[in-house]
């Protein structure tokens, strides 16, 4: 397959990790680079990269999933609006199971309220026309990714009249949320492995202040094997050389620029929050959208009584620690045992693009060995088998 199978061929990874391990030589101290995006840190422990780079290298896995940074708070108040009983409350798969201050949306559906998995918010606008007497909300989650398809759907309720749709919007941005990690100074990071996603909307440019300002170097990246070991080996390089840039692995898809399209309908109907809560990250300026005044009709904010409380998190959960980099998934004391994806406790567990649930699914026992070892946590890990695609380097 174009695209895929190239980004997984085995010689050429070997061949990248060879001149990965000759850079390393190079710097001669212990590094930490970040994945930005869940989706990053999916495709590392899926084709066990972690475990083929030189000990030397330490992936800190950073907040980059929507879902996960989520506080129970909003979550509490997507709950009410979907328990009244003239609303269809939408909302994308990842938000079903993630576990409020005490239920969650799978669990109020079970209790009675009409909340309904969709693929899209036109999915939602749809179920808005079928229902006219219903109010259809969908819950509006996701990055500067998902953002568009929200502004287009409002822009295309707006043209059609549909006066039953609304959002509750909880689109945040990637830009405030790096700028508070390199503003921690218990988090001391040598360069960031870029989304990819992201990048597709908002392009290259936006990452600059992170050469300029903090003076690490940044590489986005793409998804497949290939496109990982290739963005470490040009941070690398960056590192050996004293250069602190923003460079683009995955300029087959992402533009310098970005979409532009997209950043115009998501700055025609979204206005940025001047503050919005992210759990583990606390309050973060600018960091959220909101939905215009020219759209108010659409703002399910202002059309129901919501809660708005500030909910603290599980006293045994360490989603907030993980999501910004500081612990890994095994040194909390509930994973694998109380929390799974089963039964989470944590959004980290919940999400296909939560750490937790990559730890979990993929199991690498030989990533996490000398924890294990050392620490002695009581953990049970899984191991399910990996996806035939050509990249074992054994």
């Amino acid at each position: 397959m174009k695209y895929v199978d190239e980004f997984r061929e085995k010689e050429k990874a070997s061949a990248l990790r060879r001149e990965i391990a000759k850079l390393c030589e190079e710097i001669e101290k212990p590094l930490k680079i970040m994945e930005v995006c869940g989706g990053h840190t999916h495709s590392i422990f899926k084709y066990g990269i972690e475990e083929i780079l030189p000990d030397r290298i330490e992936l800190i896995h950073g907040p980059g999933c929507p879902v996960c940074v989520m506080p129970k708070g909003r979550l509490d108040d997507a709950i009410a609006i979907s328990q009244n009983s003239n609303v269809i409350f939408t909302t994308f798969g990842d938000a079903m199971r993630v576990p409020g201050s005490k239920t969650s949306l799978l669990q109020a559906r079970a209790q009675g309220a009409d909340i309904r998995m969709v693929y899209s918010p036109l999915d939602s606008l749809q179920i808005a026309k079928d229902n006219p007497n219903k109010q259809i909300v969908f819950f509006a989650l996701g990055f500067e990714t998902t953002a568009p398809s929200t502004a287009f759907t409002i822009l295309q309720a707006a043209a059609e009249g549909i006066a039953n749709f609304s959002m509750f919007c909880n689109h945040v941005l990637v830009i405030p949320a790096l700028k508070a990690l390199l503003d921690n100074p218990d988090l001391q990071l040598d360069g960031f492995v870029g989304p990819g996603h992201v990048s597709m909307v908002i392009g290259t440019d936006p990452y600059e202040f992170i050469s300029q300002q903090y003076h690490k170097p940044i590489v986005v990246s793409g998804f497949e094997p290939l496109d990982i070991l290739q963005s470490i080996w040009m941070l690398l390089q960056q590192l050996v050389e004293n250069r602190c840039q923003v460079e683009n692995q995955y300029n087959r898809i992402v533009q310098k620029a970005g979409n532009k399209v997209a950043l115009q309908a998501i700055n025609k109907v979204f206005a940025v929050r001047d503050t919005f809560e992210w759990r583990g990250l606390g309050n973060i300026p600018d960091s959220g959208l909101k939905i215009q005044p020219e759209y108010a009709q659409f703002d399910a904010e202002l059309k129901f009584t919501i809660p708005n409380l500030k909910v603290p998190d599980h006293k045994a959960c360490k989603c907030g620690e993980i999501l910004k980099g500081i612990l890994k998934p095994w040194e909390c004391k509930v994973f694998g045992t109380a929390c799974t994806p089963e039964t989470p406790i944590g959004t980290c567990m919940v999400s296909s693009e939560g750490a937790c649930a990559a730890y979990y699914k993929y199991g690498r026992l030989s990533t996490m060995s000398k924890k294990l070892i050392a620490e002695k946590p009581k953990v049970t890990i899984t191991q399910e088998p990996l996806p035939a695609c050509g990249f074992s380097l054994d």
